[in-house]
């Protein structure tokens, strides 16, 4: 069986839907896999075009309107038809004038769907904000979630079981742990991309890690984004996957980069609009009694950041395993569609890792990388509980307790879904 991604189902349901989709993520994330899955799948009943615009000829027959229509017609379309003629772009921001072709199709040819891939989300915004204002739909393609990377490490059966795994207990749990733990913790070290995922060794692994910021740094950073400071960026980035799940301060960036502030918050919106890094800033309501400005860097893919610091060992033989485990429980938040995380921390250095809105309501997420708890490993959340008396429940993800405690819930790092 093919493997697949929950998005798909998302992409086959806007197949009925005539504004243009986007498909927007990082490099290798499975955009292009997804867009030809589509169109295998469509084609079955309806005509398709499939056309991979970093092929400067691709780009050359699409250039005009007309000569876009002349190929349409030569694939099979006709404007008298009423089904949809499906039209798949890949790398549409590689040309910032296909934003405007794509407009010229959806007001002119009403029965052509268009799905669209780009990977560079500060390139593409430019191009879009105004030409496809109120035509597109814009969907986030991230890396593998751990249930999708079960299954591509072919275990099925362990990715069907999680939604099972919060009414397990006694020796049952214990051994479901132990079965889960070892591919979260290859998870944690290696990352979701898809090719990662599917390389067995260690060497092969890093490879494609490598190839994958090569090609980030020739394709997004060089050539779309024209930055001319690229051993300055280098040095931020690796500053960022040194410090990767700490506070952030201009002042100790520049001093290692020797870039300027303005500089650097420029290069941040670079890395962050092009999905390398996640900005987490403070939750707060009391500016004399909370931490405002300072904000968290985490690395959306754990395999990225390891990359960085040349460091895959073993999670046992690691001084980071909590931070990896913080960037990993945010990136499946941020996988499951969750948006605005914070974090928190008072004067006296009490900190909640992360803050979730949900529904109108603020979570407040602990996260612990450990098996036996302590009460002192909840006394920051006991605090922001007292602190906010309106939030009734906080939430503890660790590795082996789920159960309910007053005001405080228990869960694995299995069950996001249920936060």
């Amino acid at each position: 069986m093919a493997l697949t991604r929950k998005i798909l189902k998302k992409l086959e349901a806007q197949a009925k839907d005539r504004k243009i989709s986007l498909l927007i993520g990082a490099r290798q994330v499975g955009k292009t896999t997804l867009l030809k899955m589509l169109s295998e799948e469509l084609s079955l009943k309806n005509k398709c075009l499939f056309l991979d615009l970093d092929i400067l000829s691709n780009y050359e027959k699409i250039s005009t309107f007309e000569s876009l229509l002349n190929l349409l017609k030569i694939n099979g379309y006709s404007e008298k038809q009423t089904e949809f003629f499906y039209l798949f772009l890949d790398e549409f921001q590689r040309y910032s004038a296909v934003s405007k072709i794509m407009k010229n199709v959806y007001d002119n040819l009403p029965n052509v769907k268009i799905f669209a891939s780009g990977s560079s989300s500060l390139a593409i915004k430019n191009q879009i904000q105004e030409s496809l204002a109120g035509r597109k739909i814009i969907l986030e393609i991230f890396p593998l979630d751990f249930e999708e990377f079960l299954t591509f490490k072919n275990e099925d059966k362990l990715a069907s079981n999680l939604k099972n795994l919060s009414k397990l207990k006694g020796d049952k749990l214990n051994q479901s742990l132990k079965d889960y733990r070892r591919f979260m913790e290859e998870f944690m070290i290696f990352g979701g991309y898809p090719e990662v995922a599917l390389k067995h060794s260690l060497e092969e692994k890093k490879l494609v890690l490598e190839s994958i910021f090569d090609l980030y740094v020739k394709k997004d950073l060089v050539e779309y984004l024209n930055i001319n400071k690229l051993l300055e960026v280098k040095k931020l980035i690796e500053f960022l996957a040194i410090n990767n799940g700490q506070k952030i301060k201009y002042e100790e960036i520049s001093k290692i980069t020797s870039l300027s502030f303005n500089e650097i918050k420029k290069y941040l919106e670079v890395l962050f609009e092009t999905y390398l890094i996640k900005e987490i800033r403070p939750f707060y309501t009391n500016k004399n009694k909370e931490l405002v400005k300072i904000p968290k860097i985490y690395f959306l893919d754990n395999g990225v950041r390891n990359y960085f610091i040349n460091n895959f060992n073993e999670l046992r033989l690691r001084n980071d395993s909590g931070f990896l485990f913080e960037g990993f429980i945010l990136s499946e938040l941020l996988k499951r569609g969750n948006k605005g995380i914070r974090f928190w921390q008072d004067k006296n250095f009490n900190e909640v890792d992360f803050i979730l809105e949900k529904d109108g309501k603020s979570i407040p997420l602990e996260v612990k990388f450990k098996e036996e708890l302590k009460l002192e490993n909840q006394k920051s959340l006991n605090v922001f509980l007292e602190s906010y008396a309106q939030v009734v429940e906080g939430v503890i993800i660790n590795l082996s307790k789920q159960k309910k405690d007053k005001s405080v819930r228990f869960i694995l790092p299995y069950n996001l879904d249920t936060v």
